[in-house]
């Protein structure tokens, strides 16, 4: 081989290295606008950060780098939305960025799918607890704001145990509880849920789990899905189906080539959807 043929191996070789360094570690931090009529003025402006898909990834010491990259969000809550930890995930790293989370807003959990792969999920779940943040099992809490209202609620991922409510029973009952008109943002792990969530009548969906595709090429996209399927159109972005926004991460853990660490914060606002 040449020395011209050489060279020009050596500099592929290292732009390769130097762009897998750069999509494993440099956070993209990005706002997305969602509007909606049925928003209560009062919350008009709000801004959540969407952590998802983390799968025990550390961002330097004690997460500090990603707690920066959160904190520059400006965020009135932060919605971890499924797979913070996988099966390979050692729990000890969650405790120092969970704690500091809390320290920046509000924090709201739900689970992934990895989750329930864990051995020690309930455990997990007591830890993540005990941190300060609001773990969502089925569950829902209402937000207050100049004395309007809105419901933030979280979904259990469809791998926990079989007996757990149903999405569309968690609808009902806090429709039944809140009212018809209560706006709902929604916490739910999988991404390809607009047409159930558009069905049950939830405002805004935050998920994850489809990585930007499980395969992403520049300047096409996601190449592959997390279900295998070509060219996957649900798997980072904003989706809108009737009244229900569905807003999905690339997430901001696993190996990545070609794909940014993600962390979009939502921007509420009141309107007609564009």
């Amino acid at each position: 081989m040449g020395k011209k043929r050489k060279s020009s191996v050596l500099v592929l070789a290292l732009a390769a290295v130097l762009a897998t360094v750069y999509c494993n570690f440099s956070l993209d931090l990005e706002d997305w606008t969602v509007s909606s009529a049925r928003l209560p003025t009062a919350f008009d402006g709000l801004r959540v950060t969407l952590l998802t898909d983390l799968h025990g990834a550390e961002y330097g010491r004690d997460s500090q780098r990603l707690l920066d990259a959160v904190a520059r969000s400006h965020p009135d809550l932060i919605a971890i939305s499924g797979d913070l930890a996988d099966e390979a995930t050692n729990p000890d790293m969650l405790d120092p960025l969970l704690r500091g989370l809390v320290q920046l807003a509000p924090t709201y959990y739900v689970t992934g799918n990895h989750e329930w792969v864990r051995d020690d999920t309930e455990a997990l779940l007591d830890q993540i607890a005990a941190c300060g943040v609001t773990v969502l099992r089925n569950e829902y809490v209402v937000l207050e704001r100049e004395g309007q209202s809105m419901v933030l609620a979280g979904t259990e991922d469809p791998n926990g145990y079989r007996d757990m409510e149903t999405p569309s029973h968690f609808m009902e009952r806090i429709r039944a509880e809140q009212g018809e008109d209560a706006y709902v943002l929604m916490l739910y792990h999988r991404n390809n849920s607009l047409a159930l969530w558009s069905a049950l009548g939830a405002d805004l969906v935050l998920a994850g789990h489809g990585h930007g595709g499980v395969i992403r090429l520049p300047f096409v996209g996601g190449l592959l899905g997390v279900d295998r399927q070509l060219f996957p159109d649900d798997c980072e972005g904003l989706y809108t189906q009737g009244r229900t926004t569905l807003a999905v991460s690339r997430g901001a853990g696993g190996l990545r080539l070609w794909n940014r660490p993600h962390l979009p914060t939502i921007v509420l606002t009141t309107g007609a959807q564009p």
